[in-house]
């Protein structure tokens, strides 16, 4: 689990880690031995932590109830319950109780300071995404090293190991050379290309929106223009998200890794010149790692 394989280097930067579920004690330690998890797995059977945090899941008791074929209530049991639930009322009683799934940041005082939750049931950000978007770097893996005649820059996943629903990040670390600027969003007004991800389409991932920083604007003299630039190093994010659906979760049940192929596009500057816009390939291969089902049939 990827908690786990993330557990010394979460520890070094101070941060602590417990999961707790509505599994019973017997459940989780046999899940606990069967995966080797060594932080707590706390058990909250009467769901008691659940409700207080204010992420019972109670979508399941209202598909059971009257309003069981109300359009609304349909559509909401369709995006946080399982379609293998949803087709078994015996298995929607079974899992009453449940939370809606998610990572919650606490301080030292018991604070809740961060918190990540999907709109799918099945999707979940990724622990190195998360301390990732906190501000908490975690050491790059199976990073990408490149540099052109204007900049230098370092890229790689958030996470090298990803499941269905598995929430992701693409980090991009760029250096622009001296005297050098790239791109911001906003310069794509003014006819300049804007630096960024154009990843390829994928029938098995996602892509969301890529994360900029805040920009300067730079004065270039010569056309007294005012445009939005990088000219210190900054890092972009492209989040994405393993697709959780029914018919490609049977095609990922056959592979062992997704390859993500895409490229590097910007333009860059100096005071006295804009070169021709650049687009540099990049490849992700990331492992795959199947569902463990076997807690639901413990159950």
């Amino acid at each position: 689990m990827e908690l786990q394989s993330q557990l010394d280097e979460l520890t070094e930067a101070g941060i602590g880690v417990v999961a707790i579920s509505y599994d019973s004690e017997e459940i989780l330690s046999a899940f606990a031995a069967r995966r080797g998890i060594t932080y707590p797995l706390l058990s909250d059977d009467d769901s008691a932590v659940i409700t207080a945090f204010g992420i019972l899941n109670t979508v399941v008791q209202e598909s059971l109830g009257a309003n069981a074929d109300d359009p609304d209530v349909l559509a909401d049991v369709h995006r946080y319950v399982a379609a293998a639930v949803f087709d078994s009322p015996g298995l929607r009683r079974m899992i009453d109780g449940t939370p809606f799934p998610g990572t919650f940041m606490v301080d030292a005082d018991g604070v809740v300071t961060a918190r990540y939750f999907e709109e799918f049931y099945r999707e979940r950000a990724s622990t190195s995404t998360i301390m990732l978007e906190s501000g908490i770097g975690l050491s790059p893996i199976e990073a990408i090293q490149g540099s052109t005649a204007q900049l230098g820059f370092t890229a790689y996943p958030s996470t090298t190991r990803v499941t269905n629903g598995t929430r992701f990040t693409l980090a991009l670390e760029v250096e622009p050379g001296e005297g050098m600027h790239v791109y911001a969003p906003g310069a794509d007004d003014m006819g300049y290309r804007v630096i960024g991800f154009n990843m390829a389409p994928s029938d098995y991932v996602r892509y969301e929106e890529v994360k900029y920083p805040d920009s300067e604007i730079y004065h270039f003299q010569p056309l007294d223009e005012y445009v939005s630039v990088y000219q210190e190093p900054f890092t972009l994010m492209q989040e994405a998200v393993v697709n959780a659906s029914a018919g490609i979760e049977e095609e990922l049940a056959e592979m062992d890794a997704i390859t993500l192929s895409g490229t590097l596009e910007y333009q860059a500057c100096d005071d006295a010149i804009c070169y021709l816009p650049v687009s540099v390939p990049l490849s992700f291969t990331l492992e795959f790692q199947h569902l463990d089902y076997q807690r639901s049939r413990d159950q």
